[in-house]
């Protein structure tokens, strides 16, 4: 078995100021443009993790708490949470940051799930998580009920495609 890693070691932060063109007619930020760049952090985190090319195999949630406005920063923070053989689920912290006072606030948080491939595009194996903080544990025993939530998933889509 590979030696673990932990998840400070994929933490993954993306800041960006939200300006008028990323937003739609309340002021606020597409939440497409949100999902893309919830996306790519959570990339680069799982690939820090395994250090291969990797692949979103699933979103389990993207839940928007409360919207990014013209002007403040979106701020965006990923570490992988939890491993089997050759995926990972990511876990993404979306918060948003009024420039000038500094005061931050919580706005959407999502699990995305990636797996690892080899050269030839083939799942790959990769070290298992090893949690520390308080924070990681919870987001590490919490994984494989969510786990068995997106197989129930998987298997009710399958049994249902025409």
């Amino acid at each position: 078995m590979k030696e673990g890693k932990r998840p400070s070691e994929s933490l993954t932060v993306w800041t960006d100021i939200v300006l008028p063109p990323d937003t739609n007619y309340h002021g606020t930020i597409f939440g497409g443009n949100v999902m893309a760049y919830v996306d790519k952090v959570a990339s680069i985190a799982a690939m820090r993790h395994c250090r291969k090319q990797v692949v979103t195999a699933s979103s389990d949630s993207l839940d928007f708490i409360s919207p990014i406005r013209t002007g403040e920063a979106i701020c965006l923070e990923g570490i992988v949470t939890y491993t089997r053989k050759t995926s990972m689920e990511v876990f993404v912290r979306v918060e948003a940051e009024d420039l000038l006072t500094g005061e931050r606030r919580l706005t959407a948080t999502s699990y995305l799930t990636f797996v690892a491939l080899n050269p030839d595009g083939k799942p790959a194996e990769i070290p298992p998580v090893v949690p520390t903080t308080e924070e990681e544990k919870w987001h590490y025993e919490g994984a494989k009920e969510r786990y068995e939530i997106r197989q129930r998933r998987r298997q009710m889509q399958k049994n249902h495609q025409r």
